[in-house]
């Protein structure tokens, strides 16, 4: 007797990627542009999956541009959309000392200017990582914000 698996409906993903200029400019537009894609995608704005992936990005497209900018070089932004979550990327081209990954962002002191971004990706994101960029050189800053079960996306 033969046993067939049980057909799985297809898997989809879609992909979204885009490169901008190393500005607080580009850093703007990817936002902007994320939140548009997540919208198309049927990810309406003002859920809070749109609201913590505009967070996330806005948040590592200010810190490539900051800490990771290379005068001549751009940043890019990839977005993923699968069964369950929104995959968010953020590369750029500095091949010099990389931000902490999970579990070792240190906490704010109370008069900290800065270094509240990576808190933030901490608090948001269900699952992030920091990776050697392909193709180097580089970094790749990935976060995942997990989509609720019952969220609808269109075709």
């Amino acid at each position: 007797m033969t046993v067939r698996p049980t057909p799985q409906p297809p898997v989809t993903v879609r992909v979204f990627t885009q490169r901008f200029s190393a500005t607080p400019r580009g850093a703007r537009l990817a936002r902007h542009l994320a939140l548009n894609q997540l919208h198309a995608w049927g990810v309406p704005y003002g859920t809070g999956a749109s609201d913590d992936v505009a967070l996330i990005v806005a948040e590592l497209a200010a810190n490539a541009v900051t800490h990771g900018r290379v005068p001549g070089r751009d940043f890019e932004l990839r977005l993923s959309l699968v069964t369950g979550s929104v995959r968010v990327e953020v590369s750029d081209t500095h091949t010099g000392s990389r931000p902490p990954g999970p579990g070792a962002v240190r906490a704010l002191r109370p008069l900290d200017d800065a270094g509240r971004g990576l808190l933030l990706v901490d608090a948001l994101a269900a699952r992030w990582e920091v990776v050697d960029r392909e193709p180097p050189p580089g970094k790749t800053v990935r976060a995942e914000v997990d989509v609720l079960p019952d969220s609808h996306f269109s075709e």
